[in-house]
């Protein structure tokens, strides 16, 4: 009994990885810094998002401080919120503190609610 060829996976169109990043997206943004009312990706801390043909997805981000109380449960956080998106095989974070968060990467929905402007 021999194993089945893994099939090579069909490469997303553009109109179908709009669509899974806007997922993702809307993914993200129901996780919160703890610290501050604004979700990550509207405060700037979601660096990148990959998304590879076999539905991987790679994400790097950031803290807005690199001693951040939940800097070992927020890329958790992350994953979970990311894997809720169907069609996701796997979802892999990379905190990255280069460049570091400042609040310019805010976007202007976020500098609103901090009244930040």
């Amino acid at each position: 009994m021999s194993a089945e060829p893994k099939q090579a996976a069909t490469p997303l169109t553009e109109l179908e990885l709009a669509d899974l990043t806007d997922k993702i997206i809307a993914a993200l943004k129901t996780v919160f810094d703890p610290e501050i009312p604004v979700d990550i990706y509207e405060l700037g801390l979601i660096y990148k998002i990959d998304v590879t043909d076999d539905m991987d997805i790679l994400i790097d981000m950031t803290l807005t401080a690199p001693g951040c109380p939940v800097a070992g449960q927020m890329p958790g956080w992350v994953e979970d919120a990311v894997k809720t998106v169907p069609g996701i095989r796997s979802v892999k974070v990379s905190m990255v503190f280069d460049p570091p968060w400042e609040p310019s990467r805010m976007s202007e929905e976020a500098r609103l609610e901090l009244n930040m402007f």
